[in-house]
């Protein structure tokens, strides 16, 4: 059986005014995330991953910033659309493990959700989707509560 691996890195900075999404769902904050999309830092993560155990480039070459169409766009478009890309090469997703790095808000209350709204996204086991969060004990932006960032890797197998 044939493998992939790839990994995504994204970072959002916080603002007034904004829903925070994170995998997919809206976590009850003060302050949500600046991006043209949705700016669900955990979704962007995920389709970099994705894109690149493709060796499909990236999210912004796919849905650029500069584009209407994506204002306030919901991040779960991406990925349902990138899921498609590696589906149409004969790939599926076999397991991801995400990293949400915060100082706050704590995300440990939301956890299973997010891991179950990813798994639906990607139409695997709940079980094959891991969600961590953890801080940077109050040092860089994210520490200083400035914004959230994300780590994602995938695993892709080859359809038999």
């Amino acid at each position: 059986m044939q493998w992939r691996v790839g990994i995504g890195v994204d970072a959002h900075r916080f603002a007034e005014g904004r829903p925070l999404k994170l995998c997919g769902l809206t976590i009850p904050s003060e302050q949500g995330l600046i991006g043209h999309s949705d700016a669900d830092v955990a979704l962007h993560a995920l389709c970099d991953a994705l894109l690149g155990a493709l060796a499909l480039g990236d999210i912004g070459q796919h849905f650029p910033d500069t584009d209407p169409r994506y204002k306030d766009a919901d991040s779960a478009l991406f990925v349902t659309t990138v899921l498609e890309m590696a589906r149409e090469r004969g790939w599926l997703v076999n397991n991801v493990d995400i990293t949400v790095i915060a100082q706050t808000p704590k995300l440990a209350p939301y956890r299973e959700a997010m891991r179950q709204r990813v798994a639906e996204l990607l139409g695997i086991d709940k079980e094959s989707v891991s969600v961590k969060a953890t801080t940077t004990d109050r040092m860089g932006f994210v520490g200083r509560s400035e914004g959230i960032a994300a780590i994602v890797i995938v695993s892709l197998m080859r359809l038999p």
